[in-house]
């Protein structure tokens, strides 16, 4: 059984044939899916989807792309969402990304401080998406010690994976532990206890080798369970268990 931790369902990508793919999902070996969301807009799609399918999850936030909708309207409504739906089981995805940097730093920082706030107010676990901002994302995060959760699509150093888990984080690893170039992604599986990780497909976007460039899927998620088992010298299978029952702790889904 499979869980992919992090997988983006209500993206317009999936509009023709969303139905299908989400009901194929069990006979495909997928158990259990996260799909956090990215803005007020696809939290709200995000939560009607989990309502909707017994095995899917979510979390609802603005990733830093969306950082200036963060008001406390829109604090309220996450905070509100969660209350409502027991099946939110998380703040995100939020963080920080300084790549292309459309939205300005401070924004972004603010935003993710007031996500990073509710979630301790509500005692749940945070998706954080950090790109191109190690030091500034590690400095907010220690800011609270009380709120632990996972980076997702992990791009920092073996040295900071440490230090993360550490800290009662978990790391998310995507297709991209599967691409020749991966020597970060796979140093980082390398040097963390196994109870830390989860995979996820990120879809649709970071397909695994051999899909690279193509509309991600949740069922390629095995492919990330394949190669962390490689990676760590354990069974397929090993790996499976694994970081299935790690995505139920970390999101505190029981049976």
């Amino acid at each position: 059984m499979l869980f992919d931790t992090h997988a983006h369902m209500d993206d317009r990508a999936y509009d023709a044939d969303r139905q299908a793919l989400l009901a194929a999902l069990p006979e495909q070996g997928i158990g259990l899916l996260m799909n956090p969301g990215c803005s007020l807009e696809s939290s709200r799609n995000a939560a009607a989807l989990a309502e909707t399918y017994s095995y899917i999850y979510a979390a609802v936030g603005s990733h830093p792309d969306a950082a200036d909708e963060v008001n406390e309207e829109v604090l309220e409504e996450y905070r509100k969402l969660c209350k409502l739906n027991p099946k939110i089981k998380a703040i995100g995805e939020i963080g920080l990304d300084y790549h292309y940097e459309d939205i300005p730093r401070e924004l972004q920082q603010k935003a993710f401080v007031a996500q990073m706030e509710l979630a301790q107010e509500l005692n749940l676990p945070v998706i954080v998406h950090e790109r191109d901002a190690h030091e500034d994302g590690m400095a907010i995060i220690r800011q609270f010690p009380r709120v632990c959760g996972v980076f997702h699509c992990y791009s920092g150093s073996a040295e900071m994976a440490r230090q993360l888990t550490d800290l009662g984080w978990y790391i998310g690893f995507t297709g991209v532990l599967t691409f020749k170039n991966a020597r970060r992604a796979i140093e980082a599986a390398q040097a963390i206890p196994l109870d830390r990780i989860v995979i996820e497909t990120d879809c649709p976007y970071m397909s695994p080798e051999p899909f690279r460039g193509r509309r991600n899927e949740p069922s390629r998620v095995c492919y990330m369970a394949d190669k962390l088992a490689e990676i760590r010298g354990i069974s397929a299978e090993e790996a499976r268990r694994i970081t299935f029952e790690n995505g139920k702790r970390l999101y505190g889904i029981d049976g």
